[in-house]
């Protein structure tokens, strides 16, 4: 069993409010999580940063290979939304 732990910086420059990036958010993780059906998502980390969020995405798979290869896909489609910008990221894979 492999699992793939990606946590990902993002950037809101036009939020106003807390409540603009919930809403920036939530949308972006039902998105992710409607593309990726296997991954997990969630906010964990700058929750009260207007402009700032860090998610957290992890996925259990058979091959690193392929977790490595989704997580990457999910990396590619946040960029790809224009929503957010992406700032630091760490990606981990744990052997079991």
């Amino acid at each position: 069993m492999v699992i793939g732990i990606l946590r990902i910086d993002l950037y809101m420059n036009g939020n106003r409010s807390l409540k603009a990036k919930r809403q920036t958010l939530k949308s972006l993780i039902q998105r992710i999580k409607s593309r990726f059906n296997n991954v997990s998502v969630s906010e964990v980390g700058s929750h009260d940063l207007w402009q700032k969020a860090t998610i957290g995405i992890s996925l259990v798979g058979s091959e690193s290979r392929i977790v490595n290869s989704v997580l990457d896909r999910v990396t590619q489609f946040i960029e790809s939304t224009g929503v957010v910008e992406m700032g630091q990221r760490e990606f981990e894979i744990i052997h079991f």
